[in-house]
C-alpha cells in the first residue's frame, strides 16, 4: 500500500516523510518509515508518526509475535496517528483452538514434525492511510482498518473496520461513522494522501474543515 511521495524543496523538516523526528522540539513523535526502512515484518507509508512515552525508537516492539516462520506482515498506510502503547499482533502468538490440545508442541522440535507452514494463520495487519489509532489499543492479526477510521483508546480490534467510522470497546464494536458516508466516498475517491506534498501542504488548511468542496477544488489536475 504505502509509495513514497515526491519530496518537496522545502527545508523544513516535517516536509520529508524520512525526518526521524518531524518536531524537533518533541522527540516523543517521530516518523515511521525511517524507523522501519528494511525492516521485514513492517512497513509504513509517508508522515505516519508514533508517539511514545518512553522511546518512539522501539515502535517494532509494539508488534508482537512477529516470527519470521510465519507468512505475514503489518502494512500501515500514509498519514497515520499512532498513539503510546498501542499493540499490534501478529499470528506467531496463535495456537490452535481445533485439536485435542492448544500446546504448540511442534515448535520445540522434540515432540513431533515441526511444520511452521500448518501454523495458524489469519493474515497480516493492513492499515489504511489517515487512521488514527488510540493509546494502548490492541489489533489483532487478520484485521483490515479502513482509511480514515478511529480506534478507540484500549480498544482491541477483532474484526474489520469500515473506512471513516469510530470503534472502540473489547471486542471492539462500531460507535458511530466519523463522516457521512457521501462525505466519506469523495474522500476515499479524492485520495488526498496520494497528492504530491507541496499540493497537500497547501490542502492542510481545507484538511482541517469540514468543507468537502473546499478540499475538491484543491485536487491536482491532470497535466
Amino acid at each position: 500500500m504505502p509509495e513514497s511521495s515526491q519530496h518537496p524543496a522545502s527545508t523544513h523538516p516535517a516536509l520529508d516523510p524520512m525526518t526521524l523526528h518531524p518536531m524537533p522540539a518533541a522527540p516523543s513523535m517521530a516518523y515511521l518509515k525511517p524507523l522501519l526502512a528494511g525492516h521485514p515484518k513492517i512497513e509504513a507509508g509517508d508522515f505516519s508518526y508514533i508517539h511514545s512515552f518512553t522511546d518512539p525508537a522501539r515502535f517494532a516492539d509494539q508488534v508482537k509475535y512477529a516470527f519470521d516462520f510465519i507468512d505475514d506482515r503489518l502494512v500501515i498506510g500514509k498519514f497515520c496517528s499512532i498513539a503510546a502503547d498501542a499493540s499490534f499482533v501478529l499470528n506467531g502468538g496463535n495456537h490452535f483452538a481445533d485439536r485435542l490440545s492448544t500446546y504448540p508442541f511442534p515448535i520445540f522440535g522434540c515432540w513431533g514434525e515441526p511444520d511452521p507452514g500448518a501454523w495458524p494463520n489469519k493474515g497480516g495487519i493492513t492499515i489504511g492511510h489517515d487512521v488514527w489509532i488510540g493509546w494502548d489499543a490492541t489489533i489483532m492479526p487478520g484485521v483490515t482498518i479502513g482509511h480514515g477510521a478511529i480506534i478507540a483508546a484500549k480498544s482491541v480490534i477483532t474484526r474489520d473496520v469500515e473506512p471513516y467510522t469510530i470503534v472502540g470497546g473489547n471486542p471492539a464494536r462500531m460507535i458511530k461513522r466519523r463522516l457521512p458516508e457521501d462525505v466519506a466516498a469523495q474522500l476515499q475517491a479524492l485520495a488526498w494522501w496520494d497528492w504530491p506534498v507541496e499540493r497537500i501542504a497547501q490542502a492542510s488548511d481545507a484538511l482541517m474543515q469540514a468543507d468537502i468542496d473546499a478540499l475538491t477544488r484543491l485536487r491536482p489536475t491532470e497535466d
